[in-house]
């Protein structure tokens, strides 16, 4: 049994240091997501907290190194914990880094299972080590979960190869606690350097470089915010990163202490970047996508944004309600399993939620169905009625709509159909397309309304300045109803936001509004709208390349954008 599964209990207390990687949530080891899951106790430096919550279970007690005392007691332990500062920004030995050690130790000795997650590798990390040597000295056992270094996870996603069929020598070295010995050992190298420093010492690193011995010509490359969405590198070489970074208007800059990962070496060249460099050419890098749907709606959609390099901003424009009059919904239910009905037809993921609540509240479960034919008007739909243990018989096999369900529907044969009535739940606004083309088949329809759709509160006032002031690099409209909603609740997006409506009744709308629609998907699906507006990203780049312009993103057009642009 491995120690992060180990009950709890006195005995069993345990601590996992674990390295979280250079910032991309994605880049988790397996186990350190089974260790995260395990966790009672998460203490996390600043840097790496989101990263690693995401998979602690619920009720974790969270901890992160920045933060002043831990609220209430220390867990486990009953008495308060010291207080607790980054422990980045202490000198080995000092008391905020014996106190991080205390804390994870206290709770250790309290039974619980502890996390330490730190950022990069924690072998690399410069405190690390001391905490497991205090572990030792306590009689705390601990193990090590491993993570991609900053050093070696930046330049793969920077498109920097460190190594080649040659085998050449790599070398790394942090700028900001390097000896002079070190200095002179890479620089009489002519292996590739991989040096760890902060922007504003970028130029500072590269004078040693060429001061031990490296030629002022050698390629350079510079990234910083590696493996996330807000990653940015240039090329230059050892002599000319200094001007690069100063035309680019990143220096100086109040970000300059942010830390940097340059590589030095051949393998830094452009022209050799420019072709290797997959994690930045991504169609949408670095875009803020407004999703105007919930995080529970939207989590299939904001994947496939991530994977495009975007990142996906969840924004609900409408609530759903219980109908103002249940007993409709409930006399259907009652039918449902008393035989009255031969379909059941769901035409959304909300149908399902809401019938699946009708049958908690009655005692029934996924068995209720049998005997009882089901359709679902798409993937998502179907999706939700596997997770309630129902595989729906009928899902289109062309559009993904209620035309679609159409298409493939059988009609009504008295011999072969016992029952010719279909119970519809559905929303208090939906069309009456289903309905008509079911009765055209034969059927006869209890067109039931399971749900009331609301608009929605308004988001906050820092998403409501964002959409108006043109944050957001795209907005996704997946109805009409979405662009009444959200213009109504948030405001009408900034003429420099790029405008995608999943078919023409959505364009319509939208155009109505005083927006300009550029991108429509080539037939109704939130999944083929996500591809249509990554196709528009990568025809934009292709534009802006042939143009010899910078790649930019639209939010970046707008008047004093690029000076407000964090780096």
């Amino acid at each position: 049994m491995s120690p992060t599964t180990l009950p709890a209990g006195p005995e069993h207390g345990h601590v996992t240091f674990l390295g979280a990687g250079p910032g991309d949530p994605g880049l988790l080891t397996l186990r350190a997501v089974e260790a995260l899951a395990n966790a009672d106790v998460l203490v996390a430096e600043h840097e790496v907290l989101d990263v690693v919550r995401t998979h602690a279970r619920p009720g974790v007690a969270v901890v992160h190194t920045e933060a002043g005392p831990f609220p209430g007691p220390l867990p486990g332990t009953g008495t308060p914990h010291p207080t607790i500062v980054d422990g980045t920004s202490t000198t080995a030995g000092s008391p905020a880094v014996r106190d991080a050690a205390h804390l994870v130790m206290e709770a250790a000795r309290g039974g619980r299972r502890v996390v330490r997650a730190v950022s990069g590798d924690p072998g690399l990390d410069t405190y690390a080590a001391e905490e497991m040597l205090a572990c030792v000295a306590a009689g705390v056992p601990f193990e090590v979960v491993p993570g991609i270094s900053a050093a070696v996870g930046v330049p793969a996603y920077a498109g920097v190869p460190l190594r080649d069929a040659q085998g050449a020598d790599v070398r790394f070295i942090d700028a900001r606690t390097a000896s002079d010995r070190c200095w002179t050992e890479v620089g009489v190298s002519d292996g590739t350097v991989v040096v760890s420093t902060t922007l504003d010492s970028v130029a500072a690193a590269a004078g040693e470089l060429v001061a031990a011995g490296r030629k002022p010509d050698t390629p350079m490359t510079v990234t910083v915010a590696g493996t996330t969405t807000r990653q940015r590198t240039w090329c230059a070489t050892l002599g000319t990163i200094a001007q690069t970074l100063k035309q680019a208007k990143v220096l100086p800059s109040p970000e300059g202490g942010r830390p940097v990962i340059a590589v030095v070496g051949e393998r830094s060249a452009p022209a050799q970047r420019d072709q290797l460099a997959w994690f930045e050419s991504k169609p949408l890098f670095g875009w803020k996508v407004l999703v105007p749907r919930t995080k529970e709606q939207a989590a299939s959609l904001s994947d496939q944004l991530r994977s495009y390099g975007a990142v996906p901003h969840e924004v609900p424009t409408i609530a759903v309600e219980p109908p103002r009059t249940p007993q409709q919904m409930e006399r259907a239910v009652k039918g449902l399993v008393t035989g009255r009905y031969e379909w059941i037809a769901f035409t959304s993921v909300n149908a399902v939620k809401a019938v699946r609540e009708k049958f908690e509240e009655y005692g029934l479960d996924a068995r209720a169905f049998a005997g009882i034919k089901v359709a679902a008007v798409g993937e998502a739909t179907a999706q939700a009625l596997i997770a309630f243990g129902v595989k729906p018989d009928l899902v289109p096999s062309g559009e993904q709509s209620a035309a679609g369900l159409l298409e493939d529907w059988p009609p009504y044969d008295p011999v072969f159909d016992p029952i010719d009535r279909v119970f519809l739940p559905r929303a208090d606004i939906a069309t009456e397309t289903l309905v008509a083309g079911l009765i055209e088949l034969g059927w006869e329809v209890d067109d039931v309304t399971a749900y009331r759709t609301v608009r929605a509160s308004p988001p906050p006032a820092e998403t409501r300045e964002a959409i108006k002031g043109g944050g957001f690099d795209a907005v996704l409209f997946t109805s009409s109803s979405t662009v009444r909603n959200l213009v109504g609740i948030a405001g009408k997006p900034h003429n420099v936001t790029v405008i995608a409506c999943i078919g023409p009744a959505t364009a319509k709308t939208a155009e109505e509004h005083g927006l300009r629609v550029d991108v429509m998907a080539p037939e109704p699906s939130v999944h083929k709208l996500a591809e249509a507006l990554a196709e528009f990203g990568l025809r934009r780049r292709a534009a802006a390349r042939e143009a010899g312009d910078a790649v930019s993103r639209p939010s970046e057009r707008r008047p004093g954008a690029r000076r407000r642009r964090a780096t």
